[in-house]
């Protein structure tokens, strides 16, 4: 008797027989690309709830997985294309193994490892140099480019007006010099420890502190007068409130301060960036989602401008304007925690919309404007020569609602019928400054998947605003805004640093990686990471199946 001829194994995607993955995956890979204009104009995918239809495409474009179904030879049924399959009938899911795009011979890209904040401490002293030694000799070892550092404020200008003490910085300073890596530098002036992922706490300077104990208006302040005491309210910009300083003055001092200690740095090309802070966690943005206050993902976060200096501002634009009755900040815009869909102010055709709305939100994003303008004026100054940067924030939860409240509130007035990034670039370009964004790393479908109601769309944010810096021809540099150690979260990031088929070769300026820690220098996490420094860097790596 002739043995059972052995089952045969087809392979299938959403339950549909696909006898050839290979042609799936280029039916896949061959979906046309959307464009910005595309993105600007699709208002019933941005601005609209999610379509039923929706969830099974991000399902098939996440992990790409199938099904192997044994076909019985008897009756040629194939298990699992049926409800009506009989229970010895075996389904098991199995990855498609699929290879990783070659990045040899693209362009480099430089890539730094951010320094743990406690580094330096409260009296600018370094925090074990020989353990740091060790670690930056690893980093080395993998041919990271260099590190960045956050030079805080609150350390170095901590006990009196221009009393700088930069001992520390110098010794680690001149330790990354002596391992031939590069710097780049944050002048950090917020606060440390509020914050996701802060595990130090470094206060604003003490002399700041008292002055703002006797006037609680130099900090931003939500609607029910809470104070950020992370960092100060851009009203006291040109306000002479800090011991006969302005704010910009005292933010161009502390720079100069800086560019004259570590000129040598400068001269030996040693320092590759400065990175100048504009708000809280050095980026350019409102306060407006402070986890201290009670924000949780993916809250729309409050308005920040309830200080007597910002309040004052919105009521002479009201008056020059002609409507003075509009000089106060919304009363209906929710809470910290509230959806858009809650509030009279970001519905769907809600106040956001309106002649007011219109108004308010067009003075509150000039605010942050024209706070970036200034002080970028005097970086130029005191850092000439200098390549300069300014981080952003990917504020993506509520990205494809029509409202784009968690922007809103952030300072970033980029609601589905208007591109609030693109008077950012322009800022940013006037003054010839870089810019460094954030969340290269995250997936839109992981956000989808974890948090459906939060409509967030980081890729779709990503795409917008860095094709809105490289259309301004302001270099571009990103950071992953979440620890990242898989060869998931690489890839994301290698597709964004580099778009395939981008006429133009367009790719990030540099990238930095959040942050070096041990876990970051295990044994298969360290090969993970060199694999990626490797492929960001144009070389040759060995395939690895995904």
């Amino acid at each position: 008797m002739a043995p059972a001829p052995a089952p045969s194994v087809l392979l299938a995607t959403s339950g549909a027989s696909c006898p050839d993955a290979r042609a799936w995956r280029w039916s896949w890979s061959s979906l046309p690309r959307v464009g910005a204009a595309d993105w600007r104009s699709r208002g019933s995918v941005r601005c609209s709830p999610r379509r039923a239809g929706d969830g099974r495409l991000v399902a098939g474009a996440r992990r790409l997985r199938t099904r192997a179904m044994v076909r019985k030879p008897e009756d040629g049924r194939i298990a699992g294309d049926s409800v009506d399959a009989s229970e010895d009938e075996q389904v098991a899911d199995l990855p498609i193994k699929i290879p990783e795009r070659d990045f040899a011979g693209t362009p480099y890209v430089p890539v730094y490892v951010m320094l743990p904040l406690g580094v330096v401490n409260l009296q600018c002293e370094l925090v074990d140099p020989e353990g740091l030694l060790e670690q930056l000799k690893t980093l080395k070892s993998v041919n990271v480019d260099g590190v960045m550092i956050d030079c805080w404020w609150g350390i170095v200008e901590a006990d009196a007006p221009q009393a700088y003490n930069w001992s520390g910085y110098k010794r680690l300073f001149q330790m990354v010099r002596d391992l031939k890596l590069k710097l780049q530098v944050v002048m950090s002036f917020h606060d440390c420890g509020g914050n996701v992922g802060d595990d130090v706490h470094i206060p604003l300077p003490s002399w700041v502190m008292e002055i703002g104990q006797k006037n609680p208006d130099i900090y931003f302040t939500d609607r029910e007068g809470r104070r950020n005491m992370e960092c100060l309210t851009w009203g006291i910009d040109k306000e002479r409130v800090l011991r006969g300083r302005t704010a910009v003055e005292v933010y161009f001092d502390y720079m100069r301060s800086f560019r004259v200690e570590f000129n040598e740095f400068f001269e030996d090309g040693i320092i590759s960036e400065i990175e100048i802070g504009l708000g809280p966690c050095g980026e350019l943005r409102y306060p407006s989602y402070p986890a201290k206050h009670g924000w949780e993902y993916p809250g729309i976060g409050e308005f920040q401008c309830y200080d007597r200096y910002l309040m004052k501002s919105l009521e002479k634009a009201a008056e020059v304007r002609g409507h003075s009755f509009w000089g106060k900040a919304p009363d209906n815009a929710g809470c910290y925690n509230s959806r858009p869909h809650e509030t009279s102010f970001f519905r769907d055709g809600g106040e956001y919309d309106g002649y007011y709305g219109r108004f308010f939100l067009n003075w509150y994003s000039r605010v942050l404007i024209d706070h970036g303008d200034r002080v970028l004026s005097l970086a130029n100054l005191a850092f000439e020569g200098c390549c300069i940067a300014v981080k952003l924030s990917g504020i993506h939860w509520w990205y494809k609602t029509a409202s784009h409240a968690a922007e809103l509130t952030a300072g970033f007035y980029n609601s589905c019928n208007r591109d609030g990034y693109a008077t950012i670039v322009s800022m940013l370009k006037k003054h010839e400054i870089a810019m460094n964004f954030t969340c290269v790393e995250l997936r839109t479908l992981d956000q989808y998947e974890d948090f459906p109601e939060a409509m967030a769309d980081p890729e779709g944010l990503v795409w917008q605003v860095l094709n809105a810096a490289w259309d301004a021809q302001i270099p571009v540099a990103s950071e992953n805004a979440l620890p990242c150690y898989d060869g998931e979260g690489y890839n994301k990031i290698l597709e964004n640093a580099k778009p395939r088929d981008d006429p133009d070769g367009r790719h990030l300026s540099a990238f930095t990686y959040l942050r070096l820690s041990p876990t970051l220098t295990e044994g298969n996490n360290l090969m993970e990471f060199e694999r990626f420094v490797k492929r960001m860097h144009g070389e040759t790596v060995l395939d690895k199946l995904m």
